[in-house]
């Protein structure tokens, strides 16, 4: 967030993103986004200003994250189109969790995409199924060798 020389690096990451066809928010910058060309801004939970609901460039989509109703409310002013939402399941640097029940009354009390995000696993992966969600992400679940890419885990 805070890297003074990300412009030229940023410009290199864009161009590579491109080639491959992946696409690229920048986090809080809109002037950055608009220059690099990127798909989008993402704006963090913590992010509460309410700068990015004037947005008059419909080019940008704009994605936040958020672990409550008073911040998807809040992602939601700021004109969010996804909103990643967690953590879901229990993680090791956080105290609560959302679980499945919670996570489901906030997507379906609020009209927006929302990504499930914390503690997936491949023991808590089939519930998701039941979820109310646009997708998922899980860092550490992707790195693991008997992660979703290895065919071991949706065999169909």
């Amino acid at each position: 967030y805070n890297n003074q020389n990300k412009g030229n690096e940023l410009i290199k990451i864009a161009n590579e993103c491109k080639k491959r066809r992946f696409k690229l928010y920048i986090a809080n910058n809109i002037k950055l986004a608009l220059k690099v060309k990127a798909d989008g801004i993402y704006i963090p939970a913590f992010n509460k200003t309410k700068r990015f609901s004037n947005h008059e460039n419909k080019s940008l989509t704009i994605i936040g994250s958020a672990h409550n109703q008073k911040e998807i409310k809040q992602k939601l002013l700021q004109n969010c189109n996804t909103i990643f939402l967690s953590p879901i399941f229990n993680v090791k640097k956080r105290k609560n969790y959302l679980n499945i029940h919670k996570f489901n009354a906030l997507a379906r009390s609020n009209n927006v995409n929302f990504v499930a995000l914390g503690g997936i696993s491949k023991d808590n992966i089939a519930k998701l199924k039941i979820l109310h969600i646009k997708g998922f992400g899980g860092i550490s679940f992707f790195k693991k060798k008997t992660g979703l890419f290895t065919g071991r885990l949706f065999k169909r």
